[in-house]
């Protein structure tokens, strides 16, 4: 199975990432998770440290394949999770895609693509360009993150987008919606009526799971120390089952920008007591919802 993650970057989409694939470790799955993000910190949490990126090794052997062994790009995380990071090209010059194109080639040349049983590709937010929704094409799911704030949900809106065009011609599926670290989830649930998806979890606002990323460690290893966030883990063994499950998933049909920062700049204006909207919604529905 391979997973795109994607959200908004600042959110702690890649914080979000790492706990998700020691989840679906803890579950008995080999794992590759691929950081695909010019900064190159996405697998910083399950490594503590910031590793060599394909892009640099490439460069390093003039871009000879035959000369890179899979222990020059694969590096070993926390939970037996392996880690490889992309990279990127430089700065104001050539394009993401084309990075994770050459990763994922790379990896098929040393016949690792097909040794995991899960590759979760943790991927640069805001999709602007195809290059950016490249992972889209070898995914089977896409994860979405999200917190409850405006621009957080525009970024989904627009990954709403680019899963429904990349589903016309791949067998692309969002999985869902994952909230993280928010106290309120009021804009999350009016985004979600007017564009309806699956809410795998919603993260309450725990201080820990920022602070796991300044000490460049994941919940998992936290717990060993401090035993009283093992709660926490379990929210991320809850997404992992749920995509061990192998949902059905959907293709969404994302909302115009218009009608968005409409819908969401409404809510900001007018608040509504949620616990009320809550059971409102319940009624006329006739079922507890999300």
């Amino acid at each position: 199975m391979k997973i795109a993650v994607y959200g908004k970057g600042g959110i702690g989409k890649s914080t979000t990432s790492c706990n998700i694939s020691i989840a679906l470790a803890r579950r008995g799955e080999k794992v590759l998770q691929i950081g695909c993000d010019p900064k190159h910190d996405s697998t910083f949490t399950l490594t503590g440290f910031l590793i060599p990126t394909i892009i640099d090794t490439l460069q390093s052997k003039d871009y000879h394949y035959e000369d890179i062994w899979s222990e020059d790009v694969i590096h070993k995380g926390y939970g037996g999770v392996d880690c490889v990071e992309a990279g990127g090209p430089p700065a104001g010059a050539g394009c993401g895609g084309y990075v994770v194109g050459e990763t994922v080639k790379l990896l098929k040349e040393l016949n690792a693509f097909y040794e995991y049983d899960i590759i979760l590709f943790d991927v640069l937010g805001d999709v602007v360009c195809g290059g950016f929704a490249a992972p889209l094409n070898y995914a089977d799911y896409c994860v979405i993150i999200t917190d409850n704030g405006f621009d957080a949900l525009f970024a989904a809106n627009r990954i709403t987008a680019s899963i429904r065009e990349k589903a016309r011609t791949h067998p692309l599926r969002l999985a869902g919606l994952v909230g993280n670290r928010t106290s309120k989830r009021d804009l999350i649930n009016k985004y979600v009526e007017a564009c309806p998806m699956p809410v795998i979890e919603v993260l309450p606002l725990i201080e820990d799971i920022r602070v796991s990323r300044v000490k460049g460690k994941t919940l998992f290893e936290m717990v060993g120390s401090e035993p009283s966030l093992n709660y926490v883990c379990e929210y991320y063994l809850d997404i992992a089952d749920q995509i061990l499950s192998q949902p059905e998933g959907i293709v969404p049909k994302d909302i115009p920008d218009r009608e968005l920062f409409s819908l969401l700049s409404d809510l900001y204006l007018n608040p509504i007591d949620e616990g009320r909207h809550q059971n409102n919604k319940e009624n006329l529905l006739g079922f507890t919802t999300i």
